[in-house]
């Protein structure tokens, strides 16, 4: 009776989340795993490509849900949600590949879903519903018919996940040496690269195998992001380091000033250089740094404020600050292009559509905003019907 019971509990939570113990609940992968850490997966339909619904914007909100809005009708096309009813945050991003949107779930749930229509092609849980496992700040990295992901579990460890894309199953994993891990991982020359404490890995990503691995001073709390040569990650305190992607042997470090620090995602790589935000208890900055040697290009500092967010649109940089300052910075050398004082705190990322040059939209505490940067004009596009006391983070995604 005891060999038993635990392969039917698992079973018994399977049919209790899907409606039916999946076929792939007793692949090799999954065997080597505690049933806490195990992946179910239920299958609907072949994934398949779709085409784009180029009307519309994916919404992740801040209570959990991701729906898809019409821009131009300004109706809600369809919604999902994950399974338990009290997930109310959004944490996470969406990935899309091949019209199929991915999205992960705080409660370790993954879907992959039609952009045009919401259907389900497949469900995934990672963990149960007693012992659950913490999906948060991922954005589902993708290549070579497997999905990436981190999860954190409640017993103080992590794992890295490799989903096959075709059906949510398990392809394997690897559990990780501290329990907080919230970063998303980078694929580059069919490698995966992630941290973990302060400690740097490289794994094969079909396998899983490790290739190289490698210990820091500090915790590394940087994305890592790559120039298509060397792999770039910061720390916790105040150094970037650019590391070679065979054997991890650091290249070059970049200090910061030395009050300057947690640079986490506000970091990219364009045209050999490196941008990123660090923060600071009297300013924050941005730099640019050349990717081959490791030299400052420029700096622009924000006094009394802390720079939230950063990307890359057309050749120039935007982000916003803590203190709802939107700015944009000429790539070539810092100097702000543009600046505008909102009313409205950002609390998602920064989207811009293709057919409007003078648009920008983001999300706050009240909906989606659509800001006009010609008339420095704040539109409510879509208002939340109803508000939450504590707002961690929202995303957007134009389907293009």
């Amino acid at each position: 009776m005891k060999k038993t019971l635990v392969p039917f509990l698992f079973a018994f939570i399977a049919v209790n989340m899907f409606g039916q113990a999946p076929a792939s609940k007793t692949n090799n992968a999954n065997n080597k795993l505690p049933v806490a850490e195990m992946v179910v997966n239920k299958a609907f339909k072949p994934v398949k490509k779709i085409p784009l619904d180029g009307e519309s914007m994916l919404i992740y909100d801040y209570d959990g849900a991701l729906f898809s809005f019409d821009l131009e009708t300004e109706t809600i096309n369809w919604t999902v949600k994950p399974s338990d009813a009290n997930t109310e945050m959004c944490g996470n991003k969406v990935t899309l590949q091949d019209g199929v949107v991915y999205v992960p779930f705080i409660n370790g749930e993954i879907f992959a879903v039609d952009n045009q229509s919401g259907e389900f092609f497949w469900k995934s849980r990672l963990g149960n519903i007693t012992d659950q496992i913490i999906l948060k700040d991922q954005a589902p990295t993708i290549s070579n018919g497997k999905l990436f992901i981190i999860a954190q579990n409640q017993n103080g460890s992590s794992n890295l996940y490799a989903l096959n894309i075709k059906d949510g199953s398990l392809a394997w994993n690897y559990k990780l040496d501290t329990p907080n891990n919230d970063i998303q991982t980078l694929v580059f020359n069919n490698k995966i690269f992630t941290q973990s404490g302060s400690t740097v890995y490289s794994f094969e990503a079909d396998t899983g195998k490790v290739l190289s691995q490698k210990s820091f001073e500090e915790a590394m709390t940087g994305k890592p992001v790559t120039d298509g040569e060397n792999v770039f990650i910061a720390n916790e305190k105040n150094v970037l380091f650019a590391l070679n992607p065979n054997n991890l042997d650091i290249v070059w470090e970049f200090k910061l000033d030395e009050s300057q620090y947690n640079t986490k995602e506000r970091i990219l790589c364009h045209d050999k250089k490196i941008y990123l935000a660090a923060q600071g208890p009297q300013f924050s900055s941005i730099y640019a740094v050349d990717s081959k040697t490791g030299t400052q290009l420029w700096k622009t500092d924000f006094k009394d404020d802390n720079i939230e967010y950063i990307l890359k649109e057309s050749e120039n940089i935007w982000g916003y600050t803590r203190k709802k300052k939107l700015f944009e910075l000429d790539l070539n050398n810092g100097e702000i292009a543009f600046d505008a004082k909102l009313t409205t705190l950002p609390v998602s990322n920064i989207e811009f559509p293709d057919n409007d040059d003078n648009l920008l939209y983001y999300y706050c505490d009240a909906g989606l905003i659509q800001f006009d940067l010609k008339e420095k004009d704040e539109n409510v596009y879509y208002m939340r019907t109803s508000l939450k006391d504590n707002v961690y983070t929202a995303y957007l995604k134009i389907i293009r």
